[in-house]
């Protein structure tokens, strides 16, 4: 972790007149709960919301807060006249919820600032992303153009990707199976590579498993590494992608402009992009 010390900066203050939320109240322990550096990792990255912007809006718990704030925003009416374009079903039924207004991708003319949160971020602050299932949607919105800010708490800082848990890919259903297959071809004789199609518990209750849908009608393959992805990050994507069948994965390269990183402390310092 210790190199994470160099880059990180102490936030500045925001440049708008909207009030930043109170401080994050610290347990018995004098620490803040997970829970707690969410939110003002989250209420951090909100602070960098303009009016008129057009937002892509992030999926997950991280990404949950960074709503809610932005619907008490503009309720308040301390923020107006912001649309965003979401990443998932959930997002959108959030953001309905909480009185986002919403544009289609394809008529949102370009995204100003996505905010998002990450599964895994590296010290070159390429991410892990979609272990909810969310990946494609959230490249397409967050890879296209604008200000890209990652929401996490310092847990999520890592050495290499893939240290923590799987590395999702994207699969076509038909063929699965011969997919999951060619996958594992990219790390044959990795030790300690595995990969499998994620399943999750059947509906029908019965203790049976059923294959993960995606909002995409697509299935999950798991990736998971022993100590984390080693090697060249672009030529790996590239030898994925050249799969057919895989429709995309969740290393996020080089996409992330910043992220907010909350503090155990319940300070947030920032990572800003090598230029």
């Amino acid at each position: 972790m210790g190199s994470f010390a160099s880059p990180l900066d102490a936030a500045p203050a925001p440049p708008t007149a909207k009030p930043s939320p109170p401080p994050a109240p610290a347990a018995a322990n004098g620490l803040v709960t997970q829970e707690e550096l969410k939110r003002v990792a989250a209420h951090r990255a909100v602070e960098m919301v303009e009016p008129g912007m057009t937002l892509g809006l992030g999926t997950g718990s991280t990404a949950a807060h960074a709503l809610d704030r932005l619907g008490d925003l503009l309720r308040s009416g301390e923020l107006a006249a912001v649309a965003g374009v979401p990443t998932s079903l959930k997002t959108e039924a959030h953001a309905a919820r909480v009185g986002i207004p919403m544009l289609p991708l394809g008529e949102a003319g370009g995204i100003d600032l996505s905010i998002d949160g990450a599964d895994e971020v590296d010290p070159e602050l390429n991410l892990v992303k979609g272990r909810g299932g969310s990946l494609l949607r959230e490249k397409m919105i967050e890879g296209s153009g604008g200000r890209f800010v990652v929401i996490v708490d310092e847990s999520k800082l890592v050495p290499r990707l893939g240290c923590t848990g799987a590395v999702p890919v994207e699969v076509v259903p038909f063929g699965c199976d011969h997919t999951l297959g060619l996958v594992r071809k990219v790390f044959d004789g990795l030790p300690g590579f595995s990969a499998r199609l994620r399943t999750v518990a059947s509906k029908d209750g019965e203790g049976k498993e059923e294959m993960f849908v995606t909002d995409n009608g697509n299935y999950i393959v798991e990736m998971f590494f022993e100590d984390g992805i080693r090697g060249d990050l672009n030529e790996i994507s590239d030898r994925l992608l050249r799969i057919t069948g895989v429709v995309e994965h969740g290393m996020f390269l080089g996409m992330a402009t910043s992220v907010v990183v909350a503090k155990k402390d319940g300070t947030v310092a920032l990572l800003h992009k090598k230029k």
